[in-house]
């Protein structure tokens, strides 16, 4: 499948065809944060821009039908605006916070979404799971931590030959800072995709890591460990 721009993306799909259903999940995440507090990102040119392009930057990525999941959910972002633009993909959303998940039950019920399982649950449990662990085609995750603590949440979740696609800011120091991560959790840095979105909103990158061995059984750590001493 051709990977396309941002720009491309934008026109064809997020303010083209499925501007609609995109501006319907608009208005129930602003119906939801006044309980919730889903975002602190409210005005439209913003959330189009911010959530919704940056999210959708990397829908050409994923391959048709594939099972992807995606870690620390929070308010569906990139997994419901992908999902949105991919109804062929099948999501399992990881979300530890309870009001998130009744967030995300309510998006997959007013759409009407088949193939969406939400999963109130912390990462490093679910990866412990063997219904969950090394099942997936793809996982994807945006805005949780830095990509050393990611990659210890998210890689034990990809199969042997998928991939982990990361959201990230325009620093790719962070990508640069996980060469051990990846190694350690059975990884290989596949691809670093640099973007900006437009107007000035900033410069993103998706990192793509392939996982090319098993993730060794004592990982993640848990207990915080992925966050206070990162690999």
């Amino acid at each position: 499948m051709k990977i396309r721009t941002v720009e491309e993306i934008y026109q064809n799909e997020v303010m083209g065809e499925k501007r609609e259903m995109l501006e319907k999940f608009r208005l129930l995440l602003l119906e939801y944060n006044q309980k919730y507090n889903l975002t602190a990102i409210l005005e439209e040119k913003d959330v189009y821009y911010k959530h919704f392009l940056d999210s959708a930057a990397g829908v050409d990525i994923f391959s048709a039908g594939a099972r992807v999941a995606e870690i620390g959910s929070g308010a569906g972002f990139p997994s419901m605006v992908l999902k949105i633009l991919r109804p062929d993909l099948e999501f399992s959303l990881f979300e530890s916070v309870g009001k998130k998940c009744e967030f995300l039950r309510a998006v997959v019920d007013n759409f009407g979404f088949k193939g969406v399982h939400i999963y109130n649950i912390r990462a490093e449990d679910g990866a412990r799971d063997e219904k969950f662990r090394e099942r997936f085609d793809f996982v994807t995750a945006r805005a949780v931590a830095r990509m050393n603590t990611l990659c210890e949440y998210c890689l034990p979740f990809v199969k042997i030959g998928g991939k982990f696609v990361a959201y990230k800011s325009g620093d790719i120091s962070e990508i640069e800072e996980a060469k051990n991560a990846y190694k350690v959790l059975g990884g290989k840095l596949l691809d670093v995709k640099e973007y900006a979105l437009p107007e000035g909103y900033g410069e993103r990158v998706l990192a793509v890591v392939e996982k090319v061995k098993p993730t060794p059984n004592k990982y993640p750590r848990g207990q915080g460990k992925e966050r206070k001493n990162p690999l």
